[in-house]
């Protein structure tokens, strides 16, 4: 299926002159709001916490158990102080809010998106280089989530704006984000499952040796000498999960090499982590072992390939992204051919 990419730029859902601006560091007790709320079906039995981060999902679950142990929660007519205490469809609560960072992270701003396929279930889009999945510290706005927001009301309904997996900060292109809470469920299982065929272009450092294709199946965990990386680990010694990707050589020189790399799994960081663990950290990539060159500050990583059953209208779809420009310009200053099969 080839899809025409279209520009969108994405208008915010409220610009009013009264919104409330707070720096990080500012005192925001003197604004709060209080909202109302009901327990469903779908929190029926759970923790008064874990309900109230699905109910309320601008504000993190720890948050909200600070206000619930500082008796900012009623439930029932009654101060509830206990985040564990259990709730049951159809009780009824009040919660008094007071913002956050993350809080007012939530917000819509106008930002160009390429979309480059969209129905009433999902959009495809292809990210930039640069842009911010989802709000975190240090980048509390100017996220993708930030520009979903504006671009589609329906997204302030869906958790994380119907976002569903993510792209680094520096890494490129295609990513499929959900429009409905029935898709998000519905591409969370097949992400979960495997069924989500996700594929990139990288360039690294370094001649390929050996065979043209190796599969990686190497644990990743937090690095337990540097907790701002992940590393490969072992399990039987540290945290971590799981991690495979094939690996597959399109051309070599002595300057480097261009690889494409199929996910098997989705950790944290898994491409660049994996082949700097078998010696070709990517180009650009300084918090893995690479340096930049050829014009390249920033990792040499682009998600080129998305393939899935579409879940809901069950369509098989396939979607492709060409290299970005700098990308495209490194790889033949090193005279590297990403085109071979």
């Amino acid at each position: 299926m080839k899809q025409v990419p279209s520009i969108i730029s994405a208008d915010p859902l409220d610009e009013s002159p009264g919104a409330a601006e707070h720096d990080e560091g500012a005192d925001l007790s003197e604004s709060s709001e209080i909202r109302d709320f009901l327990i469903g079906q779908g929190q029926h039995g759970q923790r008064l916490d874990r309900a109230l981060a699905a109910l309320v999902p601008e504000f993190s679950r720890s948050y909200l158990q600070q206000l619930i142990e500082a008796g900012m929660v009623a439930l029932q007519g009654r101060v509830a102080t206990k985040a564990a205490a259990t709730v049951h469809a159809g009780e009824a609560g009040r919660i008094e809010l007071r913002p956050t960072p993350q809080s007012q992270a939530f917000r819509p701003e106008r930002m160009q998106i390429t979309v480059v396929h969209e129905d009433e279930h999902l959009r495809v889009i292809d990210k930039p280089a640069g842009l911010v999945v989802h709000p975190a510290p240090g980048n509390w706005s100017g996220t993708l989530l930030n520009g979903l927001l504006a671009l589609d009301p329906r997204a302030a309904l869906l958790p994380r704006a119907g976002i569903v997996h993510r792209l680094d900060r520096d890494t490129s292109g295609l990513m499929v984000v959900a429009r409905s809470r029935a898709a998000m469920d519905a591409l969370v299982a097949l992400i979960a499952a495997r069924e989500v065929a996700r594929q990139y272009l990288a360039l690294a450092h370094r001649s390929w040796q050996g065979a043209s294709a190796r599969h990686v199946d190497a644990a990743i965990g937090r690095d337990p000498r540097n907790r701002l990386r992940m590393a490969v680990v072992d399990l039987q010694r540290h945290s971590g999960k799981p991690a495979r990707t094939l690996i597959e050589a399109l051309d070599s020189n002595e300057q480097g090499c261009a690889v494409r790399c199929t996910l098997e799994t989705g950790r944290t960081h898994q491409i660049r982590v994996h082949m700097a663990s078998i010696g070709h950290p990517l180009v650009g990539d300084t918090l893995y072992g690479g340096t930049a060159a050829v014009g390249l500050a920033r990792q040499a990583l682009h998600a080129f390939r998305l393939a899935f059953v579409h879940p809901v209208t069950g369509v098989a779809m396939e979607f492709h992204s060409a290299p970005s420009p700098d990308l495209v310009q490194a790889l033949q200053a090193w005279g590297l051919d990403y085109n071979r099969a």
